[in-house]
């Protein structure tokens, strides 16, 4: 079986360089909201692009600097809140974010063949800031790598704790619409206060929160067992006519989305592959938009954290031995809990306990593919490849460069039953490589992507 090969070394002209906002910007201390700094996501979310053609690096700078006189916290610095040691708060300081260059002897052609499989070597395409902790890295770490062939590779570290995937999809396209339209407005300000999040007083936890708690607690941990083997990364393409196979299993019982045919698939093949006890309670978490879901509803250019965790729970035997039906029922319900009361409970739960999600028989599945991160164009076109710097164990849809209802499946298994997890994945009855027109029109008419 092919995977990625390793990637050669990056030569470095010149140090690292803070790029400061263009003019002056407030000099505060912004508050982070308890779905902010969660302590599962302190950490930096790191996105990779390739493009046929490099930008030039001083517009980048120059658009990057003028961005950042919207986007000022992201030039900030983390730090512990001045009111409790448990919450994190931005020093809006104007510090600046960080910024490489470096020069690979590697081509555009040469990384789309190794694309498909994501490896350690890829680390090297983004500058490794020392730091004694998470608060000593700028929140926005990017790297420019110039390929030999004229090409470039864009990586950029957002931390987590500032911004979710829609509010990161906000600010790249803000930052490439000012490097290609420096004269023109932004089309969307960026909406910087969390205290529209802010916890109740006193707390009100009104729902029990199966997403943060483990209520059936089971000798058997199955993310222990998978951290203390080889992991590999497994990338499967998901075309309409697969994701629309898979929701024809769903009606007309069950109308339902492509995220949610897809999620339940990818969540009953993970657990076929692993093969844990029949009788272990399993959980599946995923990432559900929530700004028009709360009240009052966030504003237009919330870029903060506005998703909240889904939760569905089975138990093995009953998720393997039905079909996907049965895991988008619970996918559905899951979604319908995250009601306007069901966030602000999560809110002030966190409030009081400050707890990490319930991973210890869960897989975690976060959607890119719909947040428009592909359509990043500095100039020089559009990406021939969007994805992360690396493969985690928890899993991603992401975007399929030139076809916008394809989904990429991206997410590291065991060593010992990738191979397994890719057949039980591709198993779909009846499998069409093209769809005709009616299809196709079928297709987008069952579509609600979300």
């Amino acid at each position: 079986m092919f995977r990625s090969s390793e990637l050669p070394e990056c030569f470095y002209r010149n140090q690292p360089i803070l790029i400061c906002p263009s003019s002056p910007t407030p000099r505060h201390s912004l508050y982070l909201s308890n779905l902010d700094d969660q302590k599962f996501l302190r950490f930096s979310i790191k996105y990779l692009y390739l493009y046929k053609k490099s930008v030039c690096i001083d517009d980048l700078k120059s658009s990057l600097s003028k961005v950042l006189v919207h986007y000022y916290p992201l030039a900030g610095r983390l730090r512990i809140s001045e009111e409790t040691e448990e919450k994190l708060e931005v020093d809006c300081n104007g510090e600046g974010a960080l910024l490489a260059e470096a020069f690979m002897d590697f081509t555009v052609e040469e990384f789309l063949e190794a694309s498909r499989w994501p490896n350690m070597s890829w680390r090297k395409l983004l500058y490794r800031v020392q730091a004694q902790s998470f608060l000593g890295i700028p929140p926005l770490v990017i790297q420019v790598t110039n390929l030999s062939c004229g090409g470039m590779i864009l990586c950029i570290a957002i931390n987590h704790c500032l911004c979710d995937g829609i509010g990161t999809s906000q600010f790249l396209h803000a930052w490439a619409h000012l490097n290609t339209k420096p004269e023109v407005d932004l089309p969307i300000l960026p909406f910087h206060s969390r205290h529209v999040l802010k916890p109740r007083n006193p707390p009100q936890i009104t729902f029990s929160h199966p997403e943060f708690t483990n209520t059936t607690p089971n000798p058997y941990n199955l993310s222990y067992n998978l951290q203390s083997q080889p992991l590999v990364p497994t990338s499967l393409t998901f075309t309409p006519s697969h994701i629309l196979h898979l929701k024809r299993l769903c009606v007309p019982s069950l109308k339902c989305t492509s995220f949610e045919a897809l999620a339940s698939h990818v969540w009953r093949c993970w657990i076929k592959s692993l093969n844990p006890p029949s009788s272990l309670k399993i959980k599946l978490l995923f990432s559900a938009n929530i700004r028009s879901k709360v009240e009052p509803k966030l504003p237009k250019g919330y870029y903060g954290n506005g998703f909240a965790l889904g939760c569905a729970e089975t138990t093995v035997k009953e998720l393997v031995n039905a079909n996907v039906h049965h895991g988008v029922k619970l996918v559905q319900e899951a979604k319908a809990t995250l009601t306007d009361d069901y966030v602000k409970s999560m809110i002030d739960y966190l409030e009081e306990r400050r707890v990490k999600p319930d991973l210890s028989a869960t897989l975690v599945i976060s959607q890119w593919s719909k947040l428009g991160l592909e359509d990043l164009d500095f100039g020089e076109g559009k990406p021939l490849h969007m994805g992360p710097l690396v493969s985690e164990i928890y899993c991603l849809f992401l975007p399929v460069v030139g076809d916008l209802d394809a989904v990429k499946v991206l997410v590291s298994v065991p060593e010992s039953v990738v191979d397994k997890f890719e057949l039980y994945m591709n198993d779909l009855s009846e499998r069409e490589d093209q769809m005709d027109g009616l299809e196709l029109e079928e297709f987008h008419g069952l579509c609600e992507n979300v």
